[in-house]
């Protein structure tokens, strides 16, 4: 999964292609539970660019888009956000992929 580096590369890739922002973080536990399934639903899911986002580096870009718990992922295609998994709360394996599947 490819990091981000800058703001300026979240806008560009916000703005063109679809793309699932997984914001994380390497201290959050329930981010770790997921991490060995996270190549599986990359592979199952390949219309989509799958980014992580440290929430420790982009706190702004949390505050921005209303994420203030993770493991969370926010997916946009060509500039439309298309939908929202964002709480607080440990994620299975088969949540994510259902909510990938209701974009």
């Amino acid at each position: 999964m490819k990091k981000l580096s800058s703001m300026e590369e979240f806008n560009s890739m916000k703005s063109e292609g679809k793309h699932i922002f997984m914001f994380s973080a390497d201290w959050c536990p329930d981010c770790r539970v997921i991490d060995p399934v996270l190549p599986e639903i990359e592979e199952n899911n390949s219309q989509y660019t799958f980014v992580y986002v440290d929430r420790d580096e982009f706190i702004d870009l949390c505050a921005d888009l209303g994420v203030f718990g993770i493991p969370s992922f926010v997916a946009f295609d060509n500039g439309k956000e298309l939908g929202r998994y964002v709480s607080k709360d440990r994620k299975t394996k088969e949540q994510i992929e259902e909510f990938i599947q209701g974009l």
